[in-house]
């Protein structure tokens, strides 16, 4: 898949509208009642990056990243600043924060997740894209300094040692989404003073 290991400027993404979408089937039946189906197990984000033009400099950052993208062509990382963190938006990120998995003896690898818990219902999400710098790892709730890595592009940590059998594996993080644009176009207005403006920029998370 075409990606750029690239952020969306941060001073735009600030003032992003948009968030997760689920897509539903619902059938009503002759008696009223319904019948509900989920089409998708995983949500998808979307997000309008319009909103956060505010100068005409934004405007042409906007305009060449878009170029520099070939418009939906490459995907990049965009910062979510209502949900990047494997903890609380007002929390510090901490080696605790998420459990990644169950050591055996024998498995090396463990995929970065966060889960979203409500009402004893739960959704985990997978994490690609982690911050540089911002991993920490644990197990049993013990810091880990070192003896593992994390791959930045896939949110895979390894480790060089297999954690042994019942050990959790814990993991803070910061993280962005893998976007693109959703069209190949921008509509860009200038007006009398030449500040412009662009009515909408769609940006949609890219699932694999």
């Amino acid at each position: 898949m075409a990606f750029h290991e690239v952020r969306f400027p941060d001073n735009i993404s600030r003032g992003a509208r948009g968030g997760p979408e689920r897509r539903t089937q619902i059938v009503e039946l002759a008696s009223g009642d319904e019948e509900r189906n989920a089409s998708w197990a995983n949500s998808r984000r979307r997000y309008d990056v319009s909103y956060g033009i505010r100068r005409a400099d934004d405007l042409a950052a906007v305009v060449a990243f878009f170029e520099a993208r070939s418009g939906r062509l490459y995907g990049f990382r965009f910062k979510d600043w209502a949900d990047h963190r494997s903890c609380l938006p007002s929390r510090a990120p901490a080696a605790m924060d998420q459990q990644i998995g169950i050591g055996d003896g024998v498995k090396t690898s463990f995929q970065l997740v966060k889960r979203y818990a409500s009402g004893g219902q739960s959704w985990v999400r997978t994490i690609t894209k982690p911050v540089a710098g911002t991993v920490q790892i644990a197990l049993n709730a013990v810091p880990q300094p070192g003896g593992w890595s994390v791959d930045h592009k896939t949110g895979l940590v390894s480790f060089d040692t297999a954690p042994t059998d019942g050990i959790a594996i814990t993991a803070g993080f910061e993280f962005d989404v893998p976007v693109r644009f959703d069209s190949d176009a921008l509509d860009v207005t200038l007006d009398i003073e030449r500040l412009g403006s662009i009515a909408s920029i769609p940006l949609v998370e890219i699932r694999r």
